[in-house]
């Protein structure tokens, strides 16, 4: 295994199964491995064996290894339409992240989960994924684009021309960084409804133990959470307009 970055097969798989929208225990059965032998590779616990991740491709019908030659063949700027940026100017962004959300469905609730950024070698360009979601089903993946012209970070999902959007301001001296989600929420029956919230992503290295998944007023870290999330608007990040 000492070809290949524990941590990037890490991300590449929680990529694949947001994209995928595959629950764990799914994709252990598809591949023949426990649930708990597939947590413990994902959270870092274990290392992942050459055999693990074989079983894992097989299952996925995807590589999640890039060789280090790639590195060398991709090019050293992401495409124009992402903002033509190059891995050194946004070496910075490269991180786990506590994502904090208003609940759409509780008032006064902050939906928590992680999201992690890196680069990936084989597209040229950085990438993301959600993890640590309660729905696990609506994890999402996709590209980062950073243009020069506003200085905002724009976390993209693209699946069969239907889109969701993060769109943030420029990080703060603690490296946070507030702005606005765009997505689509469940409505009566089967309608789909436009709806868009403050949002907060916090290196996860500045949260001890952080807790994920529907924080309800009262709860551990409801407060904390909150205060974090209110500077969205408070710091004018975004705005909601009626």
């Amino acid at each position: 295994m000492s070809d290949f970055d524990n941590a990037a097969v890490a991300f590449r798989l929680r990529e694949e199964i947001a994209r995928r929208r595959l629950s764990r225990a799914r994709l252990a059965e598809s591949a023949r491995l426990s649930v708990s032998t597939l947590e413990k590779a994902l959270s870092g616990r274990r290392r992942f064996t050459l055999a693990t991740i074989v079983r894992l491709e097989e299952a996925l019908g995807a590589s999640l290894r890039e060789e280090a030659e790639i590195e060398a063949s991709t090019p050293a700027h992401a495409p124009p339409e992402m903002g033509s940026y190059a891995r050194p100017a946004v070496r910075w962004i490269e991180g786990e992240y506590l994502t904090l959300r208003a609940s759409f469905g509780e008032e006064g609730a902050v939906y928590a989960y992680r999201t992690e950024i890196r680069w990936s070698a084989a597209k040229g360009h950085l990438v993301f994924a959600e993890s640590d979601r309660v729905d696990a089903t609506f994890q999402q993946a996709g590209f980062v684009s950073m243009p020069n012209m506003s200085g905002h970070t724009y976390l993209m999902t693209s699946e069969e021309g239907q889109y969701r959007m993060i769109m943030l301001g420029r990080a703060t001296r603690e490296q946070r960084m507030f702005g606005l989600l765009s997505t689509l929420q469940v409505g009566h029956g089967s309608q789909l409804v436009p709806v868009s919230c403050p949002v907060a992503l916090v290196p996860m290295e500045q949260i001890d133990e952080p807790v994920f998944g529907l924080v309800r007023e009262g709860d551990e870290r409801s407060d904390e959470y909150r205060a974090v999330l209110d500077t969205a608007l408070e710091g004018d990040y975004c705005r909601l307009r009626q």
